[in-house]
């Protein structure tokens, strides 16, 4: 992996690992329990020119990472709560390097991305606590990929995605000293 692939992906692609481990499961709810709250440790002292910098180049900024983490989880949560209550549903992609782009990820202060992290993993959380694993079994299509997945799978993908963008922030920071 060169420089700009680490950059990219500091902390490699995701890795499906052994999603019926309860001990693995474990640890991705706790990643989707303290998420919001190690964020805002990263970035609470950030100033807008800090939030405006591009974590890699051709990058997002962390102002975008910081929204498209809210658009994500709240995409993500809608899924489970989708396939928790149909059977097998196509879930509605999104052109997330569009939604980036917008004015709403682009301009406005980060802290209405950060309420809206905290109570949508304050949710989550509590949803993943009650499921049993029958209920973790439960699948959505997607329809881009065209394969279903089930939530053992996606909380796994979205633990890594936390961390993913986490790593982004976090190795800027220590890159300019911040």
């Amino acid at each position: 992996m060169d420089n700009s692939d680490i950059k990219k992906f500091p902390i490699g692609d995701f890795q499906e690992g052994n999603i019926s481990c309860d001990i693995e499961l474990e640890s991705h709810i706790k990643v989707i329990k303290n998420f919001p709250e190690k964020l805002k440790n990263l970035i609470e002292d950030f100033s807008n020119e800090q939030l405006d910098t591009p974590y890699r180049n051709g990058g997002w900024t962390v102002r975008q990472l910081v929204n498209h983490l809210a658009d994500s989880h709240a995409n993500s949560f809608i899924r489970f709560k989708l396939a928790l209550t149909e059977e097998n549903p196509t879930i509605k992609p999104y052109e997330e390097a569009k939604w980036a782009e917008l004015q709403d990820s682009i301009s406005i202060p980060i802290k209405p991305a950060m309420r809206m992290l905290k109570g949508i993993h304050q949710r989550w959380y509590f949803l993943l606590k009650t499921l049993t694993n029958r209920q973790l079994e439960r699948t959505f299509r997607h329809p881009e990929k065209k394969n279903d997945y089930n939530l053992r799978y996606y909380l796994a993908l979205y633990s890594w995605h936390c961390n993913h963008h986490f790593a982004h922030i976090e190795n800027l920071k220590k890159e300019k000293g911040w």
